[in-house]
């Protein structure tokens, strides 16, 4: 793979001053904690300007160049330096503890940026999207932030005082010398920059990768039971490998970058004391700089050199950091298209009608005309239940009605109010769903009845669960509804998760209810458990039903059959036999297989 091909795998690229500035908000929140390091980070580097001094004022003493060298002056200098040492010691505690919580308190900060932001995000993003790409942006990409946010600053700003302080004093010494020395920083600083640009292509493909492996991983275990009953392990063993050979590819691209910045940098400070010892050495012999101003000048050197080795060594830190900080602006960045309009008000349900208008609409991402000039009026408490072949648009209706997708032209109306222009809140706490893929959270199963309805009482719980017709099986457990359901509900039936979930819309209490093919996955006698609680739950509500079992809607106050073209028929279920149209074929169809 060469680095068109790395880089390429980016999905937006911004500029390093793009990303500190865009940054910067978050590091101005805690500007106190910020201004505190950073003035202990300068502390921290008192040892390490003045021990120069100090070893070239004991030198000259000792040349005879100074005062007399006694042993009350030796034991001077050790005490300052001992001094010295130990305000070292707490301000390194200060930055090690205090800087590094800054750091988490930005991490933090930001996860909760974009977990806001995800989810005010539609439905195309997250169907094109895999989970564990989102989950690796908003865990481990931060993870690297708490370190850059705390170290960056730090970093850059004791190499600022230290070459600034070692240009000042060696200058002193020998401003010719200093300026040799000191003009081999812009070649090392371009070579430095350049290899860093590889590095961030690399480090940002590497994380992509590491997303991939996320979300195959995730894919294989939540699919654990379809891979043993197909014994599919060795292919899902193959499908891991080539991600994971994949990842050991790219790190290794990564780690020749870092080498050769490393390398580079080395071969400069080899540079810069050869020039030292050369000069120096020559300085010395014709008498232009003394023993002591010598040696005091080596020792800042190496200052200097290591200065520059901590911004090298700091640099895979800060690759990381500013890989994630780019993945994040990349979800930030990502627009909000189902949103409430600036004049949004909130949805006042009367009788609960809904009326389609002239509504046309085409998934965003692939532009599949779903709906062309559609037009439906379902009327106050309505039972109304929609049929027809794959394709047709059943569950697109469904889905635009609480907005998971805007219309590409028309007009949805509630009682007379446009959809659009009504608060999101405000709607979809009108509107209750009921589906055939059914989704319970880790947890109890209190928590999930009381999804969306955490100050409900445990009466109200109790009497939701009834109504629903899930009390029975809830009264087994010896742990009722503190009863843990695993993961998604993992140790409950079909049957079960379904009636928890009506039993979550019961206690929601909405005006208007929609089914989506409510029992199609449930056996014969969940299914007739499941159809008397929706029953229930349907009755004095506004209703759509979605169903492919045609037995499920026979009892509906009218029925539509959809095809591609849009409505093909409508009227009850004895009306519609008798037209002996798309319907009865259907019924007929069904009736065969059964």
């Amino acid at each position: 793979m060469n680095k068109d091909n790395i880089k390429s795998k980016g999905a937006q690229t911004y500029s390093s001053f793009e990303l500190m500035r865009r940054f910067y908000p978050y590091l101005r929140r805690y500007r106190h904690l910020l201004l505190l390091d950073l003035f202990f980070a300068s502390l921290t580097t008192l040892c390490d300007i003045i021990l120069p001094m100090i070893m070239r004022y004991i030198t000259n003493s000792a040349m005879g160049n100074g005062p007399v060298l006694t042993s009350q002056v030796v034991l001077k200098m050790t005490l300052v330096y001992v001094c010295l040492r130990l305000v070292d010691a707490g301000a390194f505690f200060y930055m090690q503890s205090q800087g590094h919580i800054m750091g988490v308190h930005i991490e933090t900060d930001m996860r909760r940026d974009a977990f806001d932001h995800l989810q005010r995000l539609s439905g195309s993003y997250y169907s094109n999207h895999k989970i564990g790409q989102i989950m690796g942006r908003i865990t481990n990409d931060l993870f690297d932030v708490t370190e850059f946010a705390h170290h960056c600053p730090e970093e850059f700003f004791i190499a600022g005082i230290k070459i600034v302080v070692s240009f000042v004093i060696l200058s002193r010494s020998s401003l010719l010398l200093t300026v040799l020395i000191f003009l081999c920083l812009p070649f090392m600083f371009f070579v430095s920059a350049r290899i860093n640009h590889w590095m961030r292509a690399t480090q940002k493909a590497q994380r992509f990768q590491v997303g991939e492996l996320n979300a195959a991983i995730e894919d294989s275990l939540l699919g654990e039971r379809v891979v043993k009953a197909f014994t599919a392990e060795e292919e899902e063993k193959r499908k891991f490998e080539e991600g994971n050979e994949e990842f050991r590819r790219i790190k290794k691209k990564f780690y020749y970058s870092m080498a050769t910045f490393g390398t580079s940098t080395r071969l400069f400070d080899g540079l810069m004391y050869t020039v030292v010892i050369c000069a120096g050495g020559l300085f010395l012999i014709s008498g232009y700089i003394d023993p002591g101003e010598l040696v005091a000048y080596l020792l800042y050197v190496s200052t200097l050199i290591q200065t520059i080795r901590r911004i090298v060594e700091f640099a895979e830190q800060f690759q990381r950091g500013m890989t994630g900080i780019e993945r994040f602006y990349e979800i930030l960045d990502t627009p909000i298209e189902i949103k409430d309009a600036p004049d949004a008000a909130e949805l006042e349900i009367n009788r609960g009608s809904i009326e389609f208008s002239h509504v046309y609409f085409e998934y965003p991402d692939d532009h599949n005309k779903v709906l062309k000039d559609f037009n439906l009026e379902v009327h106050p408490g309505e039972k109304l239940a929609i049929v027809g072949a794959s394709g047709g648009g059943k569950t697109t209706i469904c889905n635009l009605i609480p907005r998971f997708y805007d219309v590409t032209s028309g007009k949805i109306l509630i009682d007379g109010q446009d959809i659009s222009r009504v608060t999101l809140k405000s709607l979809r706490q009108a509107i209750g769903m009921v589906q055939q893929d059914v989704y319970l959270f880790s947890g109890t199963i209190r928590d999930n009845i009381a999804y969306g309805r955490t100050d409900a009482s445990e009466q109200d719980i109790l009497k939701a669960a009834a109504l629903a017709g899930a009390l029975d099986f809830i009264n087994e457990y010896p742990e009722g509804l503190d009863t843990y359901i695993g993961e998604r509900g993992v140790k409950l039936s079909g049957g079960q998760k379904q009636r928890l979930s009506i039993a979550r819309v019961f206690l929601k209490n909405p005006a208007i209810l929609i089914l989506d093919e409510a029992t199609s996955a449930l056996d014969n006698e969940s299914e007739l458990l499941v159809t008397r609680s929706l029953g229930r739950l349907a009755e004095g509500r506004t209703t759509i039903t979605i169903a492919h079992r045609l037995t499920t809607v026979r009892e509906a106050d009218r029925i539509i059959v959809l095809d591609k073209e849009g409505i093909e028929e409508e009227g009850t279920h004895d009306e519609l036999l008798l037209k002996e149209g798309m319907y009865y074929k259907l019924w007929n169809r069904m009736a065969e297989l059964e």
